[in-house]
């Protein structure tokens, strides 16, 4: 039977992936038979949403056709982070991009349909609007920035005891150059009340359910920060149409926030007279307890308070972990460094596991809430074993722990310093 089912595969790969989508929207799983070439005797029991495990990997193919050297760490939703190796890029390119999503891709997205798109602006606002994406371009000053955007668990695979979610290690992060309208520009326009408080934000993904009326994130930042004047409504990434899995064809970037609350397929911007409630917004999720708690504690609701700005970081991106250097010869070590509060103080590296600490090359970001590369010559006195951690630090003074941070139940916001081993040769 399995050789039947492979040979049935192999006869239908020639229809991609979207027309194999589109075959089951439109004709019903009855026709599943039709495409395996077999009888599926339980076809009636398939939840709605779920697409059939033998067509499941060249649906995700599909998706994931345009990304290389990603580490996937779920499908359902799919999730996938880049070893830290292969962000060196100044701009984060799209293949090398992570990938979060909460629920399942919008078809209008894998369509790549943008026709009758229309953002509306509602709730606590003067002069309600309803725009197209035309009206963005034409209405409304145009800017390209370069920001991070950061899944508010990176770093959560460190944490001690471990926490629930997609186990993100250091590469849930990228700096890729974003072209749309500022947020605040179009906030201005609506007329924003004394009663604001919140954003409330909404897209047309689909929740994993099938169920095209369940929210599948919706979340929010306090009105100062939406008109702070560095949000983007983008349209654009890397001077490309955003992609069906970045948020075609809208989606927010809100800069030094977690990105979920940098909404993807957005279609709706809700002005609140209060903290946002939607999806995703209550409970543990995003949140962090408001003081600090033993590791396992269980945190009542009422302490948990919404995670705002990330905590300031750096990774180290060349040479690869394990790299093979000469002894005695100085051999350039280099990264990015960020932080949700804005610029980086300074970048520190050690050689010796944290005895002494050196100063890096650290050079000024292209714009706010960018990304900002450091660079350091560090030299093996003899041959051995040899570790350089790497250790940014804020305009505060706050900087990197070598251990986690205070824990919280859903691990988010971990900071850890990162490291890699050296092999001195010669």
């Amino acid at each position: 039977m399995s050789d039947q089912i492979s040979t049935s595969i192999a006869h239908n790969s020639e229809m991609p992936g979207r027309s194999r989508r589109n075959f089951l929207k439109t004709t019903g799983l009855t026709a599943l038979g039709t495409m395996l070439g077999m009888a599926v005797p339980f076809e009636r029991n398939l939840p709605v949403g779920f697409v059939p495990v033998a067509l499941a990997q060249d649906t995700g193919h599909d998706l994931m056709s345009g990304k290389n050297g990603l580490t996937v760490l779920g499908d359902r939703p799919l999730n996938a982070e880049t070893p830290v190796h292969l962000l060196d890029d100044d701009v984060t390119p799209y293949e090398r991009l992570f990938v979060r999503m909460n629920g399942l891709v919008p078809q209008t997205a894998l369509d790549q349909d943008a026709e009758g798109w229309v953002l509306t602006i509602d709730g606590e606002v003067n002069t309600p609007l309803e725009l197209t994406i035309d009206d963005l371009k034409s209405r409304f000053e145009n800017v390209t920035r370069q920001l991070v955007i950061e899944c508010g668990g990176n770093g959560r695979a460190f944490f001690q005891p471990g926490t629930s979610g997609n186990q993100w290690t250091f590469g849930a992060v990228g700096c890729p150059e974003w072209t749309g309208v500022r947020l605040a520009d179009v906030l201005k326009e609506a007329g924003i009340k004394e009663s604001a408080v919140y954003t409330g934000h909404y897209g047309n993904d689909v929740h994993l359910s099938g169920d095209e009326e369940k929210e599948v994130i919706s979340r929010g930042v306090p009105i100062e920060k939406a008109m702070e004047g560095d949000a983007i409504i983008a349209w654009a990434m890397n001077g490309e149409p955003l992609s069906a899995l970045h948020g075609f064809p809208l989606r927010l970037i809100v800069p030094g926030y977690p990105a979920s609350a940098s909404q993807k397929y957005l279609n709706r911007i809700w002005i609140r007279d209060k903290e946002h409630d939607g999806a995703k917004m209550t409970g543990d999720s995003y949140r962090i307890p408001a003081y600090p708690v033993a590791p396992g504690t269980e945190v009542p609701e009422k302490d948990m308070v919404v995670l705002k700005e990330m905590p300031v970081k750096s990774i180290i991106t060349f040479p690869q972990t394990g790299a093979e250097v000469k002894a005695g010869e100085p051999v350039e070590v280099r990264g990015h460094a960020w932080c949700g509060k804005g610029d980086v103080a300074s970048v520190k590296y050690s050689l010796d596991f944290g005895q002494t600490w050196q100063d890096a090359e650290l050079e000024p970001a292209p714009n706010r809430f960018a990304w900002q590369r450091w660079r350091a010559k560090v030299t093996p006195p003899q041959h051995g074993y040899y570790e350089v951690w790497a250790r940014a630090v804020d305009q505060d003074g706050i900087g990197q722990p070598p251990l986690s941070p205070v824990w919280n139940p859903r691990g988010y916001a971990n900071n850890i310093q990162h490291r890699i081993a050296l092999v001195a040769v010669g």
